[in-house]
């Protein structure tokens, strides 16, 4: 058998193959509820016959969304749907995953095909916005109100209670976004998080938020939720958070009942070079699955079957992640079998006649 599709057993639950489909922002929600779009978004790739399907970004509270159009995760009243959707998705086949997210600095932008800028709030956004320390993320954004004792309790808690929701609307993967310069991560590097408290400062005060996070989640989980830690393993800018570090907080995750390490990177600051190509960050994953002799997920530019078969079999990873990819060929799973002549894959009996 492939790699690509060999199932995987993770805790309670079992992936019916080694791809994912990565949390990506839809930009559709109002108040934060999901709707009959993203029912079809997300399930069709289930049918489409990838093992996890990933929900974009729930923010963990309003104040957390990146536009005022992102999921959310922070009322009881958003589960409904969400579990119309999860089960769903394990109908389908899929393992149903849901990411907690917190915008940080970020927060409050116009959807970016309304041109992503800061929005007002007379323009439908809000204030304040919060972050580690009171530093704008460019010179177009507003300065965000540094958290104190008060607020960061609050962060801690909004994550768990939105993994609490998480579990009662049937999601079985549970995932920490820690990357793309959003509130964790601006926690994690230097370059945003300048406090002189126990957060801030030397690498065991910058990751403590995270740590924190992590302990109050893995605390409310059941022992066969599996949970995962998204990442962005380098800044790629001077002085910033890196690729060392990130082996670092991996050794630690894993101590601390992390499961995966979803390896992404950037986003911490605007205006950086990044190296990208056809699995650019492949390289970091790698790193990280050997070094901190944790589980890991590949994301970035994975395009081919072949490309994605080669990442697994040769060791660089324990699952692939597919974004872009999945949103121009819904059912690249399917193809992904012709291709590599799985003769195991299964397809739904209404597209047998297709394939």
């Amino acid at each position: 058998m492939t790699s690509l599709f060999q199932p995987l057993s993770m805790r309670g639950v079992t992936f019916r193959n080694r791809i994912g489909m990565s949390p990506m922002c839809q930009y559709s929600s109002q108040d934060g509820f999901a709707h009959e779009w993203h029912l079809v978004h997300l399930v069709s790739r289930a049918v489409g016959g990838v093992g996890l399907v990933f929900t974009e970004a729930a923010a963990v509270e309003p104040e957390g969304r990146i536009t005022p159009a992102d999921l959310g995760i922070w009322s009881d009243e958003q589960v409904e749907m969400l579990s119309k959707i999860t089960g769903l998705l394990q109908g389908a086949g899929a393992v149903p995953g849901v990411q907690l997210a917190h915008a940080g600095r970020k927060a409050s932008c116009a959807k970016p095909w309304e041109g992503g800028k800061p929005l007002a709030e007379e323009q439908g956004g809000w204030r304040p916005i919060f972050a580690p320390s009171a530093i704008p993320f460019d010179e177009s954004s507003p300065t965000p109100e540094a958290l104190d004792s008060e607020g960061i309790e609050r962060v801690k808690q909004a994550f768990v209670r939105a993994a609490k929701r998480a579990l009662e609307a049937g999601f079985q993967v549970i995932e920490i976004h820690a990357a793309h310069g959003y509130l964790l991560h601006e926690f994690l590097s230097p370059l945003s998080n300048q406090r002189s408290d126990a957060y801030g400062g030397s690498f065991d005060n910058r990751i403590r938020l995270l740590i924190e996070v992590v302990q109050g989640v893995r605390k409310t989980l059941p022992e066969s939720c599996p949970l995962w830690v998204r990442i962005s393993a380098t800044d790629w800018a001077d002085g910033g958070w890196d690729i060392e570090q990130s082996v670092l907080l991996s050794q630690k995750l894993k101590t601390l009942g992390v499961d995966v390490v979803d390896c992404s990177s950037g986003g911490a600051v605007p205006g950086v070079r990044i190296p990208t190509g056809l699995g650019y960050q492949t390289p970091f994953c790698d790193r990280i699955r050997h070094e901190a002799a944790i589980a890991t997920a590949a994301v970035g530019m994975i395009t081919s079957p072949e490309q994605a078969e080669h990442i697994l079999r040769t060791g660089q990873a324990d699952l692939v992640l597919l974004g872009r990819e999945l949103l121009r060929d819904p059912y690249w799973a399917h193809r992904a079998a012709r291709v590599l002549n799985v003769d195991s894959h299964s397809y739904p009996v209404q597209y047998q006649r297709a394939w």
